[in-house]
């Protein structure tokens, strides 16, 4: 996610006209594509699962958590991951995921140090998850010697949530995959990180910044269980959309995270289109597509 907040989410309204698909139809047609492509063999291993980062639909949520979450479950998502609780907490959400049959595939929480521990520890333990998710900000990451204390702040977070049973992974924008006194940030990174932290690879960050984020996903193997997934432009400050509308090679991604990539998590820190529209279309795209599969 970024720091920024986008544009509010809306609601999305279906208006089916003569000759028209409506959406309802669309979705289903993916599940039923989905189905019989997988029945014939497509590909040599199963999808990993979809989930939804939460985060995409914050501002909806504000108004009413509980209908923008069975939305989600209703278009085939197989998970979500929270960023929040908007409007509730974070034992009712969790109860709604669970009458709802959506998986908990992670949470991105306040880093966990200092006073944040308890918070952060605390709500990976209600929501039953084992990975906790954070990042930090692009300033964090301006020289060498700035680079080295953000992975002694990670290296921190990860002995705090092993203390209690979870494991830690970074979030990436794109300022960890720029270049620093002449070498990538991630890099870099990856000479002060703990062996044991994971990373959830935001692929259009990756992107974005300039790598193959395909490259990226395989050089770092199963260090990378969790994968963020956006479509767009990739620049920095131009609207997103829905998966398969942008610059995006999807195929390339999943062919290199097909052996440990665990979750493919849908995000949208903004979007040139209505919002909830823009999720339904990114899970169509992606189990139609054989590349994750629903519920």
């Amino acid at each position: 996610m970024e720091q920024q907040a986008p544009p509010q989410a809306k609601f999305v309204q279906c208006h089916v006209t003569s000759g028209a698909i409506s959406k309802e139809e669309q979705l289903n047609r993916s599940r039923i594509h989905y189905r019989d492509t997988h029945k014939r063999g497509y590909g040599t291993h199963m999808p990993a699962p979809i989930a939804l980062q939460l985060y995409t639909l914050r501002e909806a949520a504000k108004e009413d958590y509980e209908g923008i979450v069975r939305k989600v479950a209703h278009i085939g998502y197989a998970g979500v991951e929270p960023a929040g609780f908007p409007g509730t907490t974070v034992e009712a959400g969790k109860k709604l995921f669970n009458d709802l049959g959506l998986e908990v595939c992670s949470a991105h929480l306040p880093l966990p140090i200092g006073d944040n521990v308890n918070e952060s520890l605390e709500t990976a333990e209600a929501l039953g998850i084992k990975r906790v998710v954070a990042g930090q900000g692009r300033d964090e990451f301006g020289s060498r010697d700035q680079i080295k204390a953000s992975c002694d702040r990670f290296n921190e977070a990860q002995a705090n949530c092993a203390e209690k049973g979870f494991t830690f992974g970074i979030h990436n924008h794109w300022w960890e995959f720029l270049e620093i006194e002449g070498e990538l940030v991630y890099k870099q990174m990856l000479e002060h990180l703990a062996p044991e932290i994971l990373f959830q690879i935001d692929a259009y960050w990756v992107q974005t910044a300039g790598p193959d984020p395909a490259g990226v996903i395989a050089e770092l193997g199963s260090r990378v269980p969790l994968v963020h997934l956006k479509d767009g432009p990739c620049t920095r400050e131009a609207d997103m959309q829905a998966l398969g509308e942008g610059v995006t090679d999807f195929k390339s991604i999943v062919d290199a995270g097909r052996d440990h990539v665990e979750w493919w998590i849908v995000e949208l820190d903004r979007c040139a289109t209505d919002m909830m529209e823009a999720v339904e279309k990114s899970y169509a795209f992606l189990t139609a597509g054989g590349y994750a599969r629903g519920r």
